[in-house]
């Protein structure tokens, strides 16, 4: 089977490991589908209260292009040693066996986890996409580790702890759900 055409393309390792998020293509898809709607919609609407003109349909074409970038989410990879994370406008590199620092803010609803790397590579990447992924989750958590025997990421880990705790929990909800077990 072939698979489906991606936007990053990561150097591959010695052994073709790269992970990829699985959501990604599903949301890709929603986020054009919802822009091609509101376009659809508003020409329609456009086209039944008056003549089509080009500055309205500059209009409509320019605020659904918006909306696409607002909806389309980032597309995430990991190697073993690498976490890519590529947006419409930049793509950022982190190295996970290298991190210096984790960070998932305590203030308000972070959604949001820091990364850092001691080459000086930072990188934001969705609490989503990590729950929803629990591959890509446990190849960060390797590279958290391995870091962490390496001296690299010495300093306060406790970001790490309760997002550990998290992302498992809530892996272990979603199975429990799935199985008809949990709530």
């Amino acid at each position: 089977m072939k698979s489906p055409r991606r936007f990053i393309r990561p150097v591959q390792d010695a052994h073709g490991d790269v992970l990829y998020d699985a959501g990604w293509p599903g949301e890709a898809r929603a986020a054009v589908g919802c822009a091609a709607l509101l376009l659809a919609v508003s020409l329609t609407v456009e086209v039944g209260m008056h003549n089509l003109t080009l500055l309205p349909t500059a209009g409509f074409i320019a605020l659904s292009s918006a909306l696409l970038v607002i909806l389309l989410p980032a597309r995430v990879a990991a190697t073993p040693d690498l976490l890519f994370i590529q947006s419409l406008w930049a793509t950022r590199t982190v190295r996970i066996d290298r991190l210096s620092a984790v960070v998932w803010p305590t203030e308000g609803t972070a959604h949001r986890v820091i990364l850092s790397d001691t080459e000086g590579g930072r990188a934001e990447i969705d609490l989503r996409t990590l729950s929803a992924d629990p591959a890509l989750w446990l190849r960060l958590e390797a590279g958290a580790r391995t870091s962490m025997e390496r001296g690299t990421l010495n300093g306060d880990t406790s970001d790490l702890a309760r997002l550990s705790l998290h992302i498992h929990s809530e892996t272990a909800r979603s199975v429990l759900k799935v199985s008809g077990l949990g709530w």
